[in-house]
């Protein structure tokens, strides 16, 4: 076996590993899991500064929202929708290059109002630093949210 060929090898097995092992995720409690100490994970519930987010308010019932959520996962791409619950969606979002994995979770309990709190959480798997890809990820939903919403 020639150099290229074991480096194109080892980059296989390296990058195999890339996606990581799904963590325990969804709202346990009311509270979606909190970010670890790593910078790569945003949390509108978290208390820290670093990781902390601001939820989307969204005017609409439980099922409505969760349609709209759904329709701007569709529209952004790269996204696969992995767990839809009355109250509850999860995505994974692949990097272009190496297919790292982010989790992207969105919990909206029924407030009884129509103007309803989307907590959000978007979380690498793997790495130290995601270079603000997750908390920009959030933003771009919340863009693409409102202009759903607009009447």
């Amino acid at each position: 076996m020639n150099r290229k060929d074991l480096i194109i090898l080892a980059s296989f097995f390296m990058f195999t590993g890339c996606t990581g092992t799904v963590p325990q995720l969804g709202a346990q409690n009311g509270t979606l899991k909190q970010c670890p100490q790593t910078p790569n994970c945003v949390n509108s519930q978290a208390k820290d500064k670093q990781h902390h987010i601001e939820p989307i308010l969204v005017i609409g019932s439980s099922q409505e929202v969760k349609n709209t959520i759904l329709q701007a996962l569709n529209e952004l791409g790269a996204a696969k929708v992995v767990v839809v619950e009355d109250n509850y969606i999860r995505a994974e979002f692949y990097s272009k290059i190496f297919r790292f994995v982010d989790d992207v979770e969105f919990y909206f309990p029924d407030s009884g109002s129509k103007e309803l709190v989307v907590h959000v959480r978007s979380a690498s798997r793997v790495g130290y630093s995601d270079l603000g890809v997750n908390r920009k990820r959030i933003e771009n939903i919340r863009s693409t949210i409102k202009v759903i919403n607009k009447p």
